[in-house]
């Protein structure tokens, strides 16, 4: 358990520090103003979840230690996002599609709705 906590904390550095640099490359990039570093990071990381996951399915190469370093440290350091949509694509391949849509929409809406809560909180602060 240890050993796992340590590959995880370890991977979870790597991708953090990972997260950071792309975004600050992508800051001299604007278009429609999307934040492009946040967008670039999902993107890459969901890329890569992706491909881990059809790698652990394909090969005995990926040990469980290093699905825990790569994916749910590098990956979840670099980007909950990514832990997202490999979520969302074991409920696709799985045919679960009424909880893939529902896993979707509430998370987008919940989690709008708390990070918009979270903010007007702030306003009753000092």
């Amino acid at each position: 358990m240890i050993k796992n906590l340590l590959l995880i904390g370890l991977g979870g550095f790597i991708g953090s520090i990972a997260r950071f640099l792309v975004s600050k490359l992508s800051n001299h990039v604007e278009w429609l103003s999307i934040p492009v570093g946040t967008l670039a990071v999902n993107v890459i990381g969901s890329f890569l979840i992706g491909l881990l996951i059809g790698i652990s399915e394909k090969s005995p190469i990926l040990t469980v230690e290093l699905r825990m370093f790569l994916m749910v440290g590098l990956c979840g350091g670099f980007t909950t996002f990514s832990s997202f949509t490999g979520e969302n694509l074991m409920l696709a391949r799985n045919g679960q599609f009424l909880s893939l849509f529902l896993y979707t929409g509430l998370s987008i809406l919940l989690g709008f709705t708390a990070v918009y809560f979270g903010y007007l909180s702030t306003k009753f602060l000092g």
